[in-house]
């Protein structure tokens, strides 16, 4: 993985120097939609959660949204509706930049950014983390393993081998038991969480912890006041693919029904939770269908062509802490390679 970033990030530097992402940017050498997809801002130094959620600084992220700006056509949820029927926007390579979560630095920091830029959002809200404030798994995870006072994860019934904690930062066990939950089938999840408050030493994240967290409804209302889009992320994060389909349903009606009723407006737009190709089936897909949402968004990488645009999996690029703008400017230069 680091070779291969490293092969990236050195062909993106080498395309950036020789004007050739400038070039390959105004030749139009792809048509269609791609979807930079974001979690945090801010800077994860410090931090006791989940440091691969950061996604740039607040200085990266402006800048990333006025190169967007610049040489596409920025669109929302509601621009969707002429892509599917293949009617041509202002041109035929357009950009949307989203949010996953609900995380409160969208609000204080990528927010006001959007808007002095004139730029369109879209934030998908797990509404869960809203209503009842707690810390999201992952960063659950997290501080469970950064406040342990222990030095490993014993062997358990989900760890058959002890993992021994990387000091200082821990970042590759909090990897490593991410993966593991991911992998759990639903009603496994939470029993998982308990036990590794118990190994760990360090118990259940306080919700006093993650009162600051995440937005509040005046505060959504106040970015779709403002032009942003607003989509469902369900109710409380799991991956639906691991669900049975009364589970499903529960998490994709619960999440778009809460937000209507605080926004008194229709919601037919989510983002599948962790988003990779195995974290939504066909089940998850006739239940979107089934309950009114028209657009569902992937988390994999790729963008949309306009001729072979699927409603139910609009793939996005992940943004990370790491991007550096070169790659950002080969991203949109050339999906094909380096999305």
């Amino acid at each position: 993985m680091i070779a291969r970033m490293g092969k990236r990030e050195l062909l993106a530097q080498a395309l950036d120097k020789s004007g050739c992402n400038s070039l390959l940017t105004r030749a139009s050498t792809w048509h269609g939609l791609l979807v930079m997809n974001y979690h945090r801002i801010g800077d994860p130094a410090g931090s006791s959660f989940d440091w691969d959620i950061w996604s740039a600084s607040a200085e990266a992220f402006d800048r990333q949204v006025r190169f967007l700006k610049q040489h596409f056509e920025v669109i929302g949820i509601d621009e969707l509706s002429s892509i599917a029927a293949q009617r041509p926007l202002r041109g035929d390579r357009l950009a949307m930049i989203t949010f996953d979560d609900g995380y409160r630095d969208n609000y204080e920091l990528a927010f006001p950014i959007l808007k002095s830029l004139n730029a369109k959002g879209v934030f998908f809200i797990a509404t869960g983390f809203l209503d009842n404030p707690h810390m999201a798994w992952w960063d659950e995870i997290a501080w469970m393993v950064r406040n342990s006072p222990a030095s490993q994860i014993p062997s358990t019934e989900w760890t058959p081998q002890a993992i021994e904690f990387d000091d200082p930062d821990r970042q590759d066990t909090i990897h490593r038991l991410l993966t593991i939950y991911k992998s759990l089938p639903g009603d496994e999840t939470a029993a998982y969480l308990d036990g590794l408050a118990a190994v760990t030493q360090s118990g259940r994240c306080p919700q006093s912890v993650a009162a600051e967290a995440w937005m509040n409804w005046d505060m959504i209302r106040e970015m779709r006041a403002g032009g942003m889009s607003i989509g469902a992320h369900t109710v409380s994060h799991p991956i639906l693919a691991n669900l049975e389909a009364a589970s499903q349903e529960r998490e994709i009606v619960g999440s778009k029904q809460r937000i209507e009723v605080e926004l008194g407006e229709t919601i037919d737009s989510l983002s599948y939770p962790v988003g990779g190709r195995n974290a939504f089936n066909e089940t998850t897909r006739e239940l979107l269908k089934g309950n009114g949402i028209r657009w569902a968004f992937s988390y994999y990488g790729g963008y949309s062509r306009l001729d072979e645009f699927d409603p139910y999996d609009i793939p996005r690029v992940p943004v990370e802490t790491d991007l550096s703008m070169p790659q950002f400017r080969a991203i949109a230069a050339l999906p094909q390679i380096f999305s």
